[in-house]
């Protein structure tokens, strides 16, 4: 080994010992007589001392050297005069005896410190260099201990780790395929996986019995601060259970990894289903940190078409904000109608302290019939209504939306705190107008309730999949079903989302002929790896718990790539070049 210890081990037990360390030096300070160095590593940061009086020509040396030039030094290690409580070895320093260049360097294109100068876009181009930051090292760092101690639970539970293909079949379902040209056998295409679904369920067909895998996954979609297009789930299955084993196990996994990498514990997850949290909240993927439930008014037919001719008509109580002044609420009616938002506008019922009744709508309605619309939304003195009319499912998202801005605005989600749940029965259906057809909301393996399965024949919208979701803080941390492993079930499954038998077998033969050999009751999920990595790291991103990933076009812009490939590769393939 080039060095003794680390930059980040040595403390004052360590004084008097002659030690070699190496790093990166971070600044240097040339006060005259003495030259301070501060060299850094993974680990941390040690301050070097070099004495002109003592040492001229090793301090000459280590003066003409720059920032992140790499170097390995060896001396004492004393005690500093000057203590510094900021860093875990600021009681010590090394007096330098010896010093080796290792490698120069270049003068990084922005400062590698936490407050760095540099935009999001060069340190993505020298990637490499933002990693020697201390916030992202850090958020890799706690990526490696959740996926360690992932590992340790999942073990102690008796799953095995097993590697599937990456290389595989493109299936139309879900999102669009990276696809990838097959040499060998031109004209025919790879595609990477989405997930490692049906070679999972295959596994449970092999006895393997309680698999799970932290997989790369590949979605060709457009991107957002939460979504890249390769990314990491814990992807797991089992055999021979139910549903609540499944919700036991992995709300198991959730309360082992805030217990043991944040020191947290976690209360037991509530339930509600997926009816309940569109009802409630709009949306199945509810942030329970705040209140806020929605409230549907019943006001009085006096002649208002904004309410009167609405498809619905939802409201929210926000506790004590009727002092809200007149700005705030035109911001909040201008933010609303945002075409991200879509709203036509904002109604507001103001209970004021002085016992009044106030609102947007006092020339249609007096204080006694506001008073008696939100009398059981228990709006009090103090309190502030806010009102959305429109189309149902455009104002119930419109409507979540407010509620979550209305908790930012108020403090009310606050990221130290957690508040995990589970969403059941999703409907296993959805019905597209524009193609006139179903999709499976969750994907085509999904298993519907046992009690719903008489409606694939009647009623296939209301049937509710046996699925279930993992929610923290209003984020979809993962989600999974139990799944059909009956071949009859999975042939009328895929016969109601449009596949000929003939199809059904050419995309998905394998599976159902797998099914004729004694497949197992079966169910798993799916956690977003990079989405519980930035949660616990306190982040909306996931790039910076991800070493390299992509910018919002799909890019690294660290090695330019995607980028054209050489004609001779694509005459290889088998593709024709455009213009040839």
């Amino acid at each position: 080994m080039l060095r003794t210890h680390t930059c980040g081990e040595l403390r004052i037990n360590n004084v008097g010992t002659e030690v070699t360390i190496c790093g990166w030096i971070q600044k240097s300070r040339d006060l005259g007589g003495m030259t301070f160095i501060d060299l850094r590593d993974r680990y941390g940061v040690t301050q070097l001392v070099f004495n002109m009086e003592t040492n001229s020509e090793l301090c000459e040396s280590v003066r003409k050297m720059g920032r992140e030039f790499v170097i390995a030094i060896t001396g004492k290690v004393t005690e500093r005069s000057n203590k510094n409580a900021k860093i875990a070895t600021g009681d010590i320093e090394i007096v330098a005896e010896k010093l080796e260049l290792l490698n120069s360097a270049k003068t990084p294109p922005f400062t590698i410190e936490d407050e760095s100068d540099g935009g999001d876009d060069l340190r993505m181009k020298y990637r490499y260099l933002d990693i020697r930051r201390n916030p992202v090292k850090n958020s890799l760092l706690l990526r490696h201990r959740l996926a360690l101690e992932t590992r340790n639970y999942l073990a102690g539970q008796e799953f095995i780790e097993v590697e599937t293909p990456v290389l595989i079949k493109s299936t139309p379902e879900g999102a669009r395929d990276f696809v990838v040209p097959s040499r060998m056998n031109q004209g025919e295409f790879y595609a990477l996986p989405q997930s490692p679904q049906t070679f999972k369920q295959l596994l449970m067909v092999a006895g393997m019995d309680r698999y799970y895998q932290i997989v790369k996954c590949f979605r060709d979609e457009d991107l957002r601060a939460d979504r890249q297009p390769e990314f990491t789930q814990i992807d797991c299955e089992m055999s021979f259970i139910t549903q609540e084993d499944i919700l036991q196990t992995f709300e198991g996994l959730a309360v082992h990894l805030f217990k043991t990498v944040k020191g947290l514990d976690l209360p037991k997850f509530p339930r509600i289903t997926y009816a309940e949290a569109m009802e409630n909240y709009g949306n199945d993927k509810p942030d329970t940190r705040f209140d806020m439930k929605f409230f549907y008014p019943q006001f009085p037919k006096v002649g208002f078409s904004v309410i009167e001719n609405a498809d619905l008509v939802v409201s929210i109580v926000a506790k004590n904000c009727s002092e809200f002044t007149r700005k705030q609420i035109d911001e909040l009616t201008e933010w609303v109608k945002r075409p991200q938002i879509g709203a036509g506008g904002l109604i507001y019922v103001r209970y004021n302290l002085d016992g009044t009744v106030k609102s947007s709508v006092d020339k249609f309605y007096s204080e006694e019939q506001l008073r008696e619309t939100f009398g059981s939304a228990n709006a009090e003195k103090g309190d502030l209504v806010l009102v959305l009319t429109g189309a149902k499912a455009k104002t119930l998202k419109a409507m979540s939306e407010l509620r979550l801005e209305m908790g930012n605005r108020l403090g009310l989600r606050k990221k130290e705190e957690f508040k995990p749940l589970w969403v059941l029965d999703f409907p296993l259906f959805e019905f597209n107008d524009e193609d006139n057809r179903l999709y499976a909301m969750h994907h085509p393996f999904t298993s519907p309730h046992t009690e719903d399965i008489a409606l694939l024949d009647t009623n296939p919208v209301a049937v509710r999949a046996n699925a279930y979701d993992m929610v923290i803080n209003g984020v979809e941390i993962g989600g999974g079903s139990i799944r059909i492993f009956n071949k009859e079930l999975q042939a009328k499954m895929f016969n109601l989302l449009g596949f000929t038998p003939d199809e059904a077998q050419e995309q998905f033969g394998f599976l159902m002929n797998a099914f004729e050999y004694g497949a197992p009751p079966h169910g798993g999920l799916a956690l977003g790896f990079d989405r519980l990595c930035a949660m616990f790291g306190g982040s909306d991103s996931i790039r910076d718990y991800i070493a390299f990933p992509k910018n919002n076009s799909g890019r690294d812009v660290m090695i330019d790539s995607p980028s054209p490939i050489n004609p001779v590769q694509l005459k290889e393939l088998g593709i024709a070049v455009s213009g040839k």
